[in-house]
Protein backbone atom coordinates (compact mmCIF):
# COMPACT_ATOMS: atom_id res chain seq x y z
CA UNK A 1 0.00 0.00 0.00
CA UNK A 2 1.27 3.48 -0.88
CA UNK A 3 0.02 7.03 -0.97
CA UNK A 4 -0.46 6.90 -4.73
CA UNK A 5 -2.97 4.04 -4.40
CA UNK A 6 -4.86 6.07 -1.83
CA UNK A 7 -5.15 8.96 -4.32
CA UNK A 8 -6.99 6.65 -6.73
CA UNK A 9 -9.13 5.31 -3.92
CA UNK A 10 -10.18 8.79 -2.77
CA UNK A 11 -11.06 9.92 -6.28
CA UNK A 12 -13.35 6.92 -6.82
CA UNK A 13 -14.89 7.47 -3.37
CA UNK A 14 -15.63 11.08 -4.30
CA UNK A 15 -16.93 10.56 -7.83
CA UNK A 16 -18.46 7.08 -7.54
CA UNK A 17 -17.28 6.18 -11.04
CA UNK A 18 -14.03 4.92 -12.55
CA UNK A 19 -14.32 7.02 -15.71
CA UNK A 20 -14.87 10.26 -13.79
CA UNK A 21 -12.04 9.40 -11.40
CA UNK A 22 -9.74 8.68 -14.35
CA UNK A 23 -10.60 12.00 -15.98
CA UNK A 24 -9.84 13.90 -12.78
CA UNK A 25 -6.53 12.07 -12.38
CA UNK A 26 -5.65 12.31 -16.10
CA UNK A 27 -5.31 8.53 -16.48
CA UNK A 28 -7.31 5.78 -18.18
CA UNK A 29 -10.17 4.33 -16.14
CA UNK A 30 -8.63 0.86 -16.43
CA UNK A 31 -5.59 2.17 -14.56
CA UNK A 32 -7.88 3.36 -11.79
CA UNK A 33 -9.55 -0.05 -11.65
CA UNK A 34 -6.21 -1.84 -11.35
CA UNK A 35 -5.12 0.45 -8.54
CA UNK A 36 -8.33 -0.17 -6.60
CA UNK A 37 -8.06 -3.93 -7.07
CA UNK A 38 -4.44 -3.87 -5.89
CA UNK A 39 -5.38 -1.77 -2.87
CA UNK A 40 -8.18 -4.16 -1.90
CA UNK A 41 -5.79 -7.11 -2.16
CA UNK A 42 -3.15 -5.39 -0.06
CA UNK A 43 -5.55 -4.63 2.79
CA UNK A 44 -7.55 -7.85 2.45
CA UNK A 45 -10.90 -6.02 2.35
CA UNK A 46 -13.47 -5.12 -0.29
CA UNK A 47 -13.63 -1.33 -0.30
CA UNK A 48 -16.35 -0.73 -2.89
CA UNK A 49 -19.63 -2.27 -3.92
CA UNK A 50 -19.70 -2.28 -7.73
CA UNK A 51 -23.17 -1.37 -8.93
CA UNK A 52 -24.60 -0.24 -12.29
CA UNK A 53 -25.40 3.13 -10.73
CA UNK A 54 -21.83 3.61 -9.51
CA UNK A 55 -19.27 2.47 -6.96
CA UNK A 56 -20.28 2.91 -3.33
CA UNK A 57 -18.10 2.53 -0.26
CA UNK A 58 -18.40 -0.55 1.89
CA UNK A 59 -18.05 -0.28 5.66
CA UNK A 60 -14.35 -1.02 5.30
CA UNK A 61 -14.13 1.59 2.57
CA UNK A 62 -15.68 4.22 4.82
CA UNK A 63 -13.05 3.46 7.45
CA UNK A 64 -10.32 3.66 4.80
CA UNK A 65 -11.50 7.13 3.73
CA UNK A 66 -10.59 8.54 7.15
CA UNK A 67 -7.00 7.35 6.88
CA UNK A 68 -6.67 8.18 3.18
CA UNK A 69 -7.82 11.75 3.75
CA UNK A 70 -5.36 12.08 6.64
CA UNK A 71 -2.52 11.06 4.29
CA UNK A 72 -3.80 13.47 1.63
CA UNK A 73 -3.95 16.32 4.16
CA UNK A 74 -0.41 15.56 5.37
CA UNK A 75 0.91 15.74 1.80
CA UNK A 76 -0.94 19.03 1.23
CA UNK A 77 0.34 20.45 4.51
CA UNK A 78 3.93 19.57 3.56
CA UNK A 79 3.52 21.49 0.31
CA UNK A 80 1.92 24.38 2.18
CA UNK A 81 4.84 25.06 4.51
CA UNK A 82 6.04 28.01 2.43
CA UNK A 83 2.87 29.96 3.20
CA UNK A 84 2.51 28.97 6.82
CA UNK A 85 4.61 31.88 8.04
CA UNK A 86 2.40 34.59 6.56
CA UNK A 87 3.90 34.68 3.07
CA UNK A 88 1.93 34.61 -0.18
CA UNK A 89 -0.06 31.44 -0.55
CA UNK A 90 -0.66 29.45 -3.72
CA UNK A 91 -2.88 26.57 -4.73
CA UNK A 92 -6.66 26.37 -4.95
CA UNK A 93 -9.43 26.60 -2.36
CA UNK A 94 -12.90 25.59 -3.47
CA UNK A 95 -15.75 27.11 -1.46
CA UNK A 96 -19.23 25.63 -1.62
CA UNK A 97 -21.91 28.10 -0.62
CA UNK A 98 -25.61 28.94 -1.08
CA UNK A 99 -26.05 31.17 -4.12
CA UNK A 100 -27.24 34.22 -2.18
CA UNK A 101 -24.21 34.26 0.11
CA UNK A 102 -21.80 33.37 -2.69
CA UNK A 103 -23.00 36.03 -5.13
CA UNK A 104 -23.98 38.91 -2.83
CA UNK A 105 -21.81 38.54 0.27
CA UNK A 106 -18.68 36.59 -0.68
CA UNK A 107 -17.76 37.37 -4.29
CA UNK A 108 -17.91 41.21 -4.05
CA UNK A 109 -15.61 41.22 -1.00
CA UNK A 110 -12.72 39.01 -2.08
CA UNK A 111 -10.52 41.95 -3.03
CA UNK A 112 -8.54 42.08 0.21
CA UNK A 113 -7.85 38.34 0.19
CA UNK A 114 -6.75 38.47 -3.44
CA UNK A 115 -4.49 41.46 -2.79
CA UNK A 116 -2.72 39.65 0.04
CA UNK A 117 -2.44 36.32 -1.79
CA UNK A 118 -2.57 36.95 -5.56
CA UNK A 119 -1.30 33.43 -6.32
CA UNK A 120 -4.17 31.78 -4.46
CA UNK A 121 -7.02 30.53 -6.64
CA UNK A 122 -10.51 30.82 -5.14
CA UNK A 123 -13.34 28.75 -6.64
CA UNK A 124 -16.91 29.56 -5.57
CA UNK A 125 -19.41 26.79 -6.28
CA UNK A 126 -23.01 27.60 -5.39
CA UNK A 127 -25.49 24.93 -4.33
CA UNK A 128 -28.61 24.88 -2.18
CA UNK A 129 -28.31 21.41 -0.68
CA UNK A 130 -25.36 20.16 1.31
CA UNK A 131 -24.42 16.70 2.51
CA UNK A 132 -21.44 15.03 4.14
CA UNK A 133 -20.39 13.03 1.07
CA UNK A 134 -20.31 16.05 -1.24
CA UNK A 135 -18.08 17.87 1.25
CA UNK A 136 -15.22 15.67 0.07
CA UNK A 137 -15.25 17.65 -3.17
CA UNK A 138 -14.84 21.00 -1.41
CA UNK A 139 -12.33 22.59 0.90
CA UNK A 140 -14.59 25.05 2.74
CA UNK A 141 -18.36 25.09 2.95
CA UNK A 142 -21.03 27.59 3.95
CA UNK A 143 -24.32 25.95 4.89
CA UNK A 144 -27.79 26.96 6.05
CA UNK A 145 -28.08 24.02 8.44
CA UNK A 146 -25.13 22.90 10.60
CA UNK A 147 -24.07 19.37 9.61
CA UNK A 148 -23.02 16.72 12.09
CA UNK A 149 -19.63 17.72 13.52
CA UNK A 150 -18.28 14.17 13.53
CA UNK A 151 -15.87 14.72 10.62
CA UNK A 152 -16.10 18.46 10.03
CA UNK A 153 -15.46 21.55 12.12
CA UNK A 154 -18.59 23.71 12.30
CA UNK A 155 -18.70 27.38 13.35
CA UNK A 156 -21.53 29.90 13.31
CA UNK A 157 -20.67 32.35 10.57
CA UNK A 158 -23.42 35.00 10.59
CA UNK A 159 -27.08 35.65 11.27
CA UNK A 160 -29.11 37.41 8.63
CA UNK A 161 -32.69 38.64 8.31
CA UNK A 162 -35.19 38.20 5.51
CA UNK A 163 -38.28 40.09 4.44
CA UNK A 164 -41.00 40.14 1.81
CA UNK A 165 -40.14 42.16 -1.29
CA UNK A 166 -41.92 43.22 -4.47
CA UNK A 167 -41.52 45.97 -7.05
CA UNK A 168 -43.31 49.27 -6.70
CA UNK A 169 -45.14 48.62 -9.96
CA UNK A 170 -46.44 45.28 -8.76
CA UNK A 171 -47.70 46.69 -5.46
CA UNK A 172 -49.46 49.59 -7.17
CA UNK A 173 -51.40 47.29 -9.50
CA UNK A 174 -52.51 44.68 -6.97
CA UNK A 175 -54.75 44.57 -3.87
CA UNK A 176 -53.26 46.32 -0.83
CA UNK A 177 -51.40 44.27 1.79
CA UNK A 178 -52.26 45.23 5.34
CA UNK A 179 -51.66 41.89 7.05
CA UNK A 180 -50.01 38.55 6.32
CA UNK A 181 -53.20 36.78 5.23
CA UNK A 182 -53.63 39.33 2.41
CA UNK A 183 -50.66 37.61 0.73
CA UNK A 184 -52.92 34.72 -0.29
CA UNK A 185 -54.35 37.04 -2.95
CA UNK A 186 -50.93 37.63 -4.51
CA UNK A 187 -48.44 35.89 -6.75
CA UNK A 188 -45.75 34.30 -4.62
CA UNK A 189 -42.23 33.51 -5.80
CA UNK A 190 -40.18 30.76 -4.14
CA UNK A 191 -38.16 27.60 -4.50
CA UNK A 192 -39.19 24.57 -6.56
CA UNK A 193 -40.97 22.65 -3.84
CA UNK A 194 -40.29 19.18 -5.26
CA UNK A 195 -36.53 19.89 -5.25
CA UNK A 196 -36.29 21.67 -1.92
CA UNK A 197 -34.53 19.50 0.67
CA UNK A 198 -33.26 22.24 2.99
CA UNK A 199 -35.69 22.88 5.89
CA UNK A 200 -34.24 26.35 6.53
CA UNK A 201 -35.44 27.50 3.11
CA UNK A 202 -39.11 26.64 3.64
CA UNK A 203 -39.76 30.27 4.42
CA UNK A 204 -43.17 30.63 2.80
CA UNK A 205 -44.40 27.53 4.63
CA UNK A 206 -43.55 29.33 7.86
CA UNK A 207 -45.47 32.45 6.86
CA UNK A 208 -48.40 31.04 4.89
CA UNK A 209 -49.52 27.46 5.55
CA UNK A 210 -51.22 25.92 2.50
CA UNK A 211 -49.97 28.68 0.21
CA UNK A 212 -49.44 28.14 -3.51
CA UNK A 213 -46.17 29.32 -4.97
CA UNK A 214 -46.94 30.30 -8.55
CA UNK A 215 -43.39 31.11 -9.66
CA UNK A 216 -40.74 28.61 -8.62
CA UNK A 217 -36.99 28.57 -9.26
CA UNK A 218 -34.23 26.55 -7.64
CA UNK A 219 -31.99 29.54 -6.89
CA UNK A 220 -32.34 32.74 -4.93
CA UNK A 221 -30.99 34.96 -7.69
CA UNK A 222 -33.85 33.93 -9.96
CA UNK A 223 -36.38 34.78 -7.26
CA UNK A 224 -34.79 38.20 -6.74
CA UNK A 225 -34.87 39.00 -10.46
CA UNK A 226 -38.48 37.83 -10.80
CA UNK A 227 -39.56 40.07 -7.93
CA UNK A 228 -37.62 43.04 -9.33
CA UNK A 229 -39.31 42.49 -12.71
CA UNK A 230 -42.71 42.97 -11.10
CA UNK A 231 -43.92 39.36 -11.35
CA UNK A 232 -44.74 38.81 -7.69
CA UNK A 233 -43.57 38.74 -4.07
CA UNK A 234 -40.43 36.94 -2.88
CA UNK A 235 -38.80 36.29 0.49
CA UNK A 236 -35.29 37.72 0.18
CA UNK A 237 -32.38 38.39 2.53
CA UNK A 238 -32.16 42.03 3.50
CA UNK A 239 -28.65 42.15 2.08
CA UNK A 240 -30.29 41.63 -1.34
CA UNK A 241 -33.76 43.17 -1.20
CA UNK A 242 -32.85 46.07 1.06
CA UNK A 243 -30.16 47.33 -1.33
CA UNK A 244 -32.20 47.16 -4.54
CA UNK A 245 -33.95 50.43 -5.41
CA UNK A 246 -36.47 48.51 -7.55
CA UNK A 247 -37.93 46.69 -4.55
CA UNK A 248 -40.12 47.65 -1.62
CA UNK A 249 -40.29 45.73 1.63
CA UNK A 250 -43.76 44.50 2.62
CA UNK A 251 -44.99 44.42 6.23
CA UNK A 252 -41.54 45.20 7.70
CA UNK A 253 -42.96 45.62 11.19
CA UNK A 254 -44.82 42.30 11.08
CA UNK A 255 -42.77 39.81 9.10
CA UNK A 256 -39.47 38.97 10.80
CA UNK A 257 -37.53 35.95 9.55
CA UNK A 258 -34.05 35.03 10.74
CA UNK A 259 -31.60 32.43 9.48
CA UNK A 260 -27.91 31.63 9.94
CA UNK A 261 -24.95 30.65 7.81
CA UNK A 262 -22.46 28.10 9.14
CA UNK A 263 -18.80 27.67 8.25
CA UNK A 264 -17.86 24.04 7.61
CA UNK A 265 -14.32 22.70 7.12
CA UNK A 266 -13.27 19.02 6.95
CA UNK A 267 -11.14 18.33 10.00
CA UNK A 268 -8.31 16.88 7.96
CA UNK A 269 -7.94 20.19 6.08
CA UNK A 270 -7.98 22.54 9.06
CA UNK A 271 -4.22 22.73 9.46
CA UNK A 272 -3.57 23.81 5.85
CA UNK A 273 -2.42 27.43 5.76
CA UNK A 274 -4.56 28.37 2.77
CA UNK A 275 -7.66 26.87 4.40
CA UNK A 276 -7.05 28.84 7.59
CA UNK A 277 -6.54 32.06 5.65
CA UNK A 278 -9.70 31.60 3.58
CA UNK A 279 -11.74 30.62 6.65
CA UNK A 280 -10.57 33.76 8.46
CA UNK A 281 -11.44 35.85 5.41
CA UNK A 282 -14.94 34.37 5.35
CA UNK A 283 -15.42 35.25 9.01
CA UNK A 284 -14.30 38.84 8.39
CA UNK A 285 -16.55 39.22 5.34
CA UNK A 286 -19.52 37.79 7.24
CA UNK A 287 -18.92 40.09 10.21
CA UNK A 288 -18.92 43.11 7.88
CA UNK A 289 -22.11 41.91 6.15
CA UNK A 290 -24.19 40.93 9.19
CA UNK A 291 -27.39 42.59 10.46
CA UNK A 292 -25.46 45.57 11.88
CA UNK A 293 -23.60 46.25 8.64
CA UNK A 294 -25.96 48.17 6.35
CA UNK A 295 -23.44 49.95 4.17
CA UNK A 296 -22.77 47.27 1.56
CA UNK A 297 -22.78 48.01 -2.18
CA UNK A 298 -26.13 48.60 -3.82
CA UNK A 299 -27.30 46.11 -6.41
CA UNK A 300 -28.27 47.03 -9.97
CA UNK A 301 -25.71 49.87 -9.88
CA UNK A 302 -27.77 52.19 -7.71
CA UNK A 303 -27.28 54.07 -4.49
CA UNK A 304 -27.88 51.93 -1.46
CA UNK A 305 -31.42 51.99 -0.11
CA UNK A 306 -31.68 50.88 3.50
CA UNK A 307 -34.77 48.79 4.20
CA UNK A 308 -36.97 49.51 7.18
CA UNK A 309 -35.80 47.69 10.29
CA UNK A 310 -37.91 44.94 11.81
CA UNK A 311 -39.36 45.90 15.16
CA UNK A 312 -38.76 42.44 16.54
CA UNK A 313 -35.24 41.87 15.24
CA UNK A 314 -32.68 40.35 17.56
CA UNK A 315 -28.95 39.96 17.03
Amino acid sequence: MDANSLRYFLEVARTGRLVAAGENLAVNHTTVGRQITALERSCGQRLFDRRPTGWTLTESGQEMVIHAEAVEAAVRAAGDIGGAGGGRLSGTVRIRTPDGFGAFVLAPHLGDLHSRHPDLNIEIVTATGFDALSMREFDVGVTLDPPSPSRVAVDHLMTYHLGLYASAGYLESRPPIAQVRDLYQHTLIGYVESLLDVPALRLLDELLPDHRTRIQTNNLTGQWEAAAAGIGIAVLPEYMGGRDHRLRQILPQTVSLERSYWLVVPRELQRLARIRVVSDALRSIAAASGPDARSGPAVAGTASRVASSHAAQTH
